[in-house]
């Protein structure tokens, strides 16, 4: 069998194991990008969870040595929920972005990118693959864009004409000289929609993030949230999905296709107050299967109680205050400490008084104190 035919069976037998698109580009370093991500990397503009080592990032050989081409694949998912629980005064509800409902993404996608690499193992001998997801060295964006995928959009995602930016990348490094795609010209045109609504102007320029300010990663760090941000992050517990909400190129693009990513709606948008006391083991039983908890319960609690403070939810002040007098976690301590003062309950100001006579923590403290000013 030859390369044209090989690579027409693989297209079919992507598609027939819920590859949604699927596109191909040669192994060639990625110049440009090194460029950009050197930029970034000057401006402290990285998130820090991303490989640090550029070349790795940018080199496809310096990863496997033999490699001809990159299969880019490309999986849709929902942009939509259906009957979708709405918090009211007493319930109030926090919300998980789109990229984080159903199963993880990073599961579902390796098991297709591990079946292509099965498939070709099958298919011929002497086969060499490098398979990964998010995770991995390479961008995502810059080889899916490279193939054909879709175009890097002025948000930094990749947008498909077909699921608009809705779309979870992976890829599979080969030995076999496939023949590329084409790539797909950028059609954001005059559009400035995401730029323009972005709650923290993360977006600098089109196409350039600047990760530190970016909510979907804000709301990943498990320090004190930085006081800018705090009522920005609304109810986000994980995530953000404004610049993609408003992309002209999502209208309509529901992609109700997968059934492994509809979103439970007491997992996408989970009442507040009882992820206040959720346990270890509760936490791990509820959301361990979805992206949104690789860092733990500890980020999620805190933009929990952040989201209580912009509902103003007095309700939730018994909860909040066991949380400042017995939690042993300093940045749940703090925060539930501001979040009183914003709240601004009758009592708010004496139990804030009776925290500061015992704490011990200079930066619990300093929230106390942040929590008392916010009282006047």
């Amino acid at each position: 069998m030859n390369v044209t035919q090989l690579q027409a069976q693989l297209i079919e037998y992507a598609q027939s194991i819920g590859v949604d698109k699927i596109g191909f580009t040669t192994a060639a370093p990625f110049h440009e990008l090194k460029n950009r991500l050197r930029r970034q990397q000057q401006l402290g503009f990285q998130s820090g969870f991303e490989e640090s080592d550029i070349e790795l990032r940018t080199e496809p050989l310096r990863l496997l040595d033999e490699a001809e081409s990159i299969i880019a694949i490309a999986l849709a998912y929902p942009s939509r929920m259906e009957n979708a629980p709405q918090g009211k005064k007493g319930e109030r509800r926090g919300i998980f972005c789109r990229a984080s409902w159903g199963i993880d993404y990073h599961t579902a996608v390796r098991e297709r990118l591990q079946l292509i690499e099965a498939w070709l193992i099958e298919h011929v001998p002497n086969v060499k693959t490098k398979s990964m997801v998010d995770t991995g060295e390479l961008v995502d964006r810059a080889v899916a864009e490279r193939a054909g995928i879709g175009w890097v959009g002025k948000n930094c995602s990749i947008i498909t004409p077909e699921f608009g930016s809705y779309v979870y990348l992976g890829e599979v490094m080969t030995n076999i000289p496939f023949a590329p795609t084409t790539p797909i010209e950028d059609d954001c045109g005059d559009c400035n929609l995401c730029i323009d609504v972005c709650p923290t102007g993360a977006i600098v320029a089109p196409g350039q993030l600047n990760s530190q300010r970016c909510i979907a990663f804000l709301t990943q760090t498990k320090g004190f949230l930085p006081d800018e941000f705090r009522a920005k992050i609304g109810n986000r517990l994980y995530g953000c999905d404004t610049c993609q909400t408003v992309c002209p190129k999502n209208k309509g693009k529901l992609n109700w296709i997968h059934d492994e990513f509809t979103p439970d709606p007491e997992i996408a948008k989970p009442l507040l107050r009882p992820l206040l006391t959720i346990s270890n083991k509760e936490f791990k039983a509820k959301f361990g299967h979805v992206s949104g908890s690789w860092r733990g319960k500890k980020p999620i609690q805190r933009n929990a109680i952040l989201a209580l403070a912009h509902f103003k939810e007095e309700s939730a002040m018994p909860d909040l205050i066991d949380l400042l007098q017995k939690d042993d976690r300093p940045v749940i301590r703090g925060t539930a400490a501001w979040t009183i003062g914003k709240i601004g309950a009758a009592n708010a100001e004496k139990v804030l008084m009776k925290a500061l006579e015992v704490e011990k923590d200079e930066e619990v403290l300093a929230e106390i104190q942040k929590g008392l000013a916010l009282l006047q």
